[in-house]
């Protein structure tokens, strides 16, 4: 548990330092959301409609901005050949990155959702809904993005590959967070969708630092 605490600490040091990554994401986030309603026009009812499409779908492709260096400074400098001989668990350490990933990227585009969906007309009865989704889709991004980081490790344009290997994976996610967010603003239950976008959150959390962990392994070797 000391090595996983130290790993989140220190990636969230670095963060912190250089910042740059974190920013951008929601930087991107930010303005992808704000450039739909000039493209499809400021129609109150058509902007509520797509607001919840729109956001998740911004979150998506924001979240893929990072992932690509999640493991390749410490690829380059032997950081992770070092982590690869530590006694503690390489799926522990990775659980412990996807958390720095998730507490620098996925944490504060959760906390600005409200305000963009504010600004896209949805209905202030979803922000709760939205919240919740969110908070269980945005650490599933980061697990399965550390699968898509660690198997590029090395490569040329790892960014694109990243985002060709994940996007296709979160498709699941984005369904049931948009249906989610349309069953509040309707007035119906959004328990089913929570529920499988938490099974989601269940599923990727053993299995992917283990996956990621794999590729590590061979990418190292």
């Amino acid at each position: 548990m000391n090595a996983f605490l130290a790993i989140v600490r220190r990636d969230l040091s670095l963060a912190l330092r250089q910042g740059s990554d974190a920013a951008m994401a929601l930087m991107f986030f930010v303005i992808v959301v704000t450039l739909f309603p000039l493209g499809v026009g400021p129609e109150p009812g058509v902007l509520e409609r797509i607001s919840a499409g729109i956001v998740w779908v911004a979150a998506l492709l924001a979240a893929m901005l990072s992932l690509d260096r999640m493991f390749q400074s410490d690829y380059d400098d032997g950081t992770l050949e070092l982590m690869l001989l530590a006694p503690a668990p390489l799926e522990l350490l990775v659980l412990g990155k996807c958390l720095a990933h998730w507490l620098t990227t996925g944490l504060p585009m959760l906390l600005i959702a409200p305000l963009l969906g504010l600004f896209m007309n949805m209905q202030a009865d979803a922000f709760p809904v939205l919240l919740a989704t969110m908070a269980l889709g945005t650490p599933v991004l980061s697990l399965l993005g550390g699968i898509g980081a660690a198997l590029v490790l090395g490569a040329r344009r790892a960014g694109a590959l990243v985002a060709l290997l994940v996007l296709p994976l979160t498709i699941p996610l984005l369904i049931f967070g948009v249906s989610a967010i349309e069953a509040a603003v309707t007035g119906q239950s959004s328990k089913a969708q929570l529920l499988i976008i938490g099974a989601m959150l269940l599923a990727t959390l053993p299995l992917a630092p283990w996956a990621t962990a794999a590729a590590l392994r061979q990418a190292v070797s």
